[in-house]
């Protein structure tokens, strides 16, 4: 017999196997079952015995964390806050610098008016309207302003009264509106004046409805000397732009 040829058990010498039972393998099957249910649990348990701590968070770690967050919500809204506070400080200091400027502004054209009517270079000249300006009120009032110089005779003070007049159309015919039309008031005397170098003079007119100016002429009656008349076109007496001369009502009188 070869070695490959399985033995026979009819033959004599051969090892004799006993037939194992149906009932012995479902046994044993079952014991496998255990077996690996076991080890399964096993690993199961080790796992939740020695896995990090870390990973479930204890309490206090999410006090902290909430904690934590807070301080970090306070802050950003603090920064906001001041960045806020920042950004209203900046624009009030823009709006304070440009108002500076315009106050320099103004304050040098001061100077230069002074400069031209009372420095020692100035060029000498009477009684007159140096500007005459009006601004609108309402549709037919308006403010003028009315600034009177000389330096003709240094010392001596100008007294007198300022009239205006305004020439237009209406309904398509030309018109002339005095002084008592212009305040309304049928006796109505002009504005009072009295100074050495310069004044400003202000007051209201008003004009009739659908009239359409063309020149105002502002005329000064001084109480000794001649009277002294100048006109204005109606655009430049109305034309927008800071003025040059100063402010103060008595001028240097």
């Amino acid at each position: 017999m070869s070695p490959t040829e399985p033995a026979d058990p009819s033959k004599p010498g051969a090892p004799h196997l006993l037939p194992v039972s149906r009932g012995a393998r479902a046994v044993v099957h079952a014991l496998g079952g255990v077996c690996v249910l076991a080890l399964v649990f096993g690993l199961w348990g080790a796992w939740k015995v020695f896995a990090p701590a870390a990973s479930v968070p204890s309490t206090a770690q999410w006090r902290q964390a909430q904690a934590r967050i807070q301080q970090l919500e306070q802050r950003v809204a603090t920064l906001s806050r001041s960045d806020q506070i920042s950004r209203q400080a900046n624009g009030d200091l823009q709006n304070a610098l440009g108002e500076r400027d315009e106050e320099i502004s103004g304050l040098r054209a001061d100077v230069a008016f002074y400069e031209r009517f009372v420095g020692a270079t100035a060029q000498r000249r009477g009684l007159a309207v140096h500007e005459l300006k009006l601004q609108p009120r309402t549709d037919q009032a308006w403010h003028f302003t009315a600034t009177l110089t000389q330096n003709l005779n240094r010392g001596a003070v100008n007294r007198g009264r300022l009239q205006l007049s305004v020439e237009g159309t209406r309904e398509g015919r030309l018109e002339t509106l005095d002084w008592p039309r212009l305040r309304q008031q049928p006796n109505a005397d002009g504005m009072a004046f009295s100074f050495k170098y310069f004044q400003q003079l202000e007051g209201e007119v008003v004009l009739p409805p659908q009239f359409k100016p063309l020149r105002v002429t502002a005329r000064l009656q001084p109480d000794d000397g001649s009277r002294v008349d100048q006109s204005f076109t109606w655009a430049e007496a109305t034309a927008t732009g800071p003025a040059v001369a100063p402010a103060a009502a008595g001028g240097a009188g």
